[in-house]
């Protein structure tokens, strides 16, 4: 190959290029052969990240939403496991309570935030964790928690394709009503949101009407009259502002409003035997910062919500707290032993003639209580 160029006196010359033109072809190609393989490894590096769909909880409950957004977001750096991660409130993505089994086993999203309660009615095995008035105290409730999470889990891989990675409670359920209130008792007549079966059981009982709402519907159905009462932790019921369109307060705890981050089988298993156990102990520090959060926070938010000089790490509310009696809370119990267990029983045992027999080994044993 030659090159004619013009010297500064404008006179030709041929300059010899030192490569032939072979071998010029031979050099790019070898220069794009390895611009390719760099390309690929790149690919290869990304492709390699897991990719994990996570429905979180609702947007309303900042605390918990604030929690799994640092703790999935930061999940691949802590375990060293390659993710790719997408993280979400329900809500944002159209998610129902109710239908979060369901979409978890149809593979809709790789790990979902499930309200046991609420999806309980496609299997109410599942509400067997956490029954109303079973548990009156949070060291109780993780006894049961605890009793019952082998049988449940090994439930929830056979019939929803999901295994349980934590169970958790939001805090003691407890009564926000625009309507006066002096014990249960004032209960009666009114409408009350509920968001499982034996809480809507023990409402009856109560004399009350159950109105079933998701969290996010709570609020404008306060503010509208669809309901005078709703049911949830303190500390939801703040964040999510419910003072605002209530003014009685009774701090009763009826359950825990149980929670637990459950995963696809299929995407569990596209991670190695060493990788879920990285995950696995990620998982049950976030299950410890939950169970704390449910346990040392709700104090707090109780005098929040009632406008008390304790209150600090919440928004101050001026509801007016109505005292829990021992006749209320005796209330609760008989109506658990005489109500809420037998119907339970009954319905869960015509899906499963071993479940009340299951429970009664499991959470029964650690609550002292039993099914007949």
């Amino acid at each position: 190959m030659s090159i004619r160029i013009r010297n500064s006196r404008g006179k030709q010359r041929t300059l010899k290029n030192e490569f032939k033109q072979g071998e010029i072809s031979m050099k790019l190609s070898h220069t794009l052969a390895a611009a390719g393989m760099v390309l690929l490894a790149g690919a290869t590096l990304a492709a390699s990240d897991t990719p994990l769909r996570v429905a979180g909880n609702f947007s309303q409950n900042i605390t918990q939403v604030e929690i799994e957004r640092t703790f999935f977001n930061g999940l691949s750096e802590a375990t060293g496991v390659g993710i790719s991660m997408n993280y979400n409130p329900m809500d944002v993505v159209g998610v129902k309570a109710p239908d979060a089994l369901r979409m978890l086993r149809g593979g809709s999203f790789d790990v979902m935030s499930v309200q046991i309660g609420m999806a309980s009615r496609d299997d109410p095995f599942f509400e067997g964790i956490d029954l109303i008035g079973v548990a009156p105290d949070m060291e109780t409730l993780r006894k049961v928690v605890d009793a019952y999470r082998e049988p449940f889990d090994q439930r929830l891989q056979e019939r929803f394709n999901a295994k349980v990675l934590t169970l958790w409670p939001f805090g003691p359920q407890v009564f926000y009503c625009n309507h006066p209130l002096e014990s249960v008792n004032d209960l009666r007549g009114l409408k009350v949101r509920s968001f499982t079966p034996s809480m809507s059981a023990m409402l009856e009982s109560f004399g009350a009407t159950p109105v079933t709402l998701q969290f996010s519907e709570v609020y404008p159905a306060l503010q509208r009259g669809v309901a005078s009462c709703g049911v949830t932790s303190p500390t939801s019921g703040n964040t999510g502002n419910w003072p605002e369109v209530t003014t009685h307060y009774l701090p009763m705890a009826v359950s825990g409003s149980v929670q637990g981050h459950f995963i696809n089988l299929a995407a569990w298993n596209r991670f190695s035997p060493e990788e879920q156990e990285k995950l696995l102990a990620e998982f049950a520090k976030l299950e410890d910062e939950m169970w704390d959060l449910a346990t040392n926070s709700s104090s707090n938010a109780d005098a929040c919500n009632t406008g008390q000089d304790e209150c600090t790490d919440y928004r101050k509310f001026t509801m007016q707290m109505v005292q829990v009696t021992d006749a209320d809370r005796e209330r609760l119990k008989k109506i658990a032993e005489s109500s809420v267990l037998p119907i339970w029983k009954q319905t869960c045992n015509a899906v499963d003639p071993q479940c009340s027999e299951i429970w009664n080994e499991t959470a029964g044993a650690a609550a002292g209580l039993r099914i007949d």
